[in-house]
């Protein structure tokens, strides 16, 4: 985890820089309100609290009750200070795989779980986004419809169809891969692409055992409809924060701007989408390049924009963190049969 300690200053560099470009100052930022602040940061945990609960639903169906509803919403929004210290928000699914591992559900099963909560909450945001895209591109902002369009597109696609194709065919490390890896690795190398191959055949096992089932295709669609509630719940939090600055946007408005911010800040470029993410919304509201430094200072309210990003990122992390310490990172012990 050394390199958290790393990753949360960087992601702070595109917001300093954006606060003395556009001089940006802590009266600007305390403006918006004690009220408005606490609301967009409600409104962010009702979205983790949701994606918690989604988790906690998949489980169950398939597992049966292995803890309860709130230790596992607890540990799925632990999880996810990973993906607000990653570049493209990756990494949440691998501590979900970790802590089922700990309660004794194999490898498989718990990839099949975590893979389940991604792609529901991939699918629902690239919905989101895709729309946040065509309305960009209706309304002429060629250069940020393009980005989001893309970008929602290629990740959604690339997780319907690897989820999908699982039912279909059995995924194994590519041949060159592989023999790459034995190469280096020798006996080790061996030993990995063999475990590798054989997680991947469960996966594509249970894949085909349960898509196709009248209950996965209810949990699935259950799932989905959890998590495009939970990313509208994201969307409510920058016009909560906006209202308090003066910059008044409805709720489909607001939503529609930080989806396809969510979607310019997926690129690999900044650790948590920091400086995208705040780009992508002044983008997205005012028809602009996303990556041009001489927006407006009068385009919107940046101290709104810094703001939403404090309330959403940084409130977040903190908390994220101490769920992941102690709950999903936490020793387990196995209770005795007696």
């Amino acid at each position: 985890m050394n390199w958290r300690i790393i990753a949360i200053p960087a992601s702070m560099i595109p917001i300093i820089i954006i606060a003395i470009q556009f001089d940006i100052q802590l009266d600007d930022i305390f403006s918006i309100g004690i009220v408005p602040f606490v609301g967009a940061v409600a409104a962010i945990f009702i979205k983790l609290g949701l994606q918690g609960i989604k988790f906690s639903y998949i489980t169950r169906n398939y597992l049966g009750k292995i803890d309860s509803i709130w230790k596992m919403t607890g540990v799925r929004v632990g999880s996810e200070f990973i993906k607000f210290t990653t570049p493209m928000f990756v990494g949440a699914e691998f501590v979900v795989i970790y802590w089922l591992h700990k309660k004794g559900v194999s490898p498989s099963k718990a990839s099949w779980i975590a893979i389940m909560d991604i792609v529901t909450e991939v699918l629902a945001g690239g919905i989101l986004s895709i729309m946040a895209g065509v309305i960009a591109l209706i309304h002429g902002a060629y250069v940020v419809a393009t980005i989001v369009l893309i970008t929602s597109i290629f990740v959604t696609t690339l997780w319907l169809v690897l989820f999908f194709l699982s039912s279909k065919k059995t995924f194994q490390v590519p041949q060159s891969l592989s023999n790459l890896v034995i190469r280096f690795g020798k006996e080790k190398g061996a030993k990995y692409i063999q475990q590798s191959n054989m997680w991947m055949e469960e996966v594509c096992t249970m894949s085909r055992k349960n898509l196709r089932t009248k209950e996965s295709k209810k949990v699935f669609v259950n799932g989905l409809l959890l998590s495009l509630l939970s990313w509208i719940f994201y969307g409510i939090s920058f016009m909560i924060i906006a209202h308090g600055t003066g910059f008044f946007i409805n709720v489909f408005d607001s939503v529609m701007a930080v989806m396809a911010a969510n979607a310019i800040g997926n690129l690999p470029i900044t650790v948590g989408g920091s400086g995208l993410a705040e780009f992508g919304i002044v983008a997205y509201l005012n028809n602009l390049d996303p990556f041009n430094f001489e927006i407006s200072e009068n385009s919107i309210e940046w101290n709104a924009v810094i703001g939403w990003r404090i309330a959403t990122y940084y409130v977040p992390i903190a908390v994220t963190w101490i769920l992941l310490v102690k709950l999903a990172l936490s020793k387990y012990t196995k209770p005795e049969i007696k």
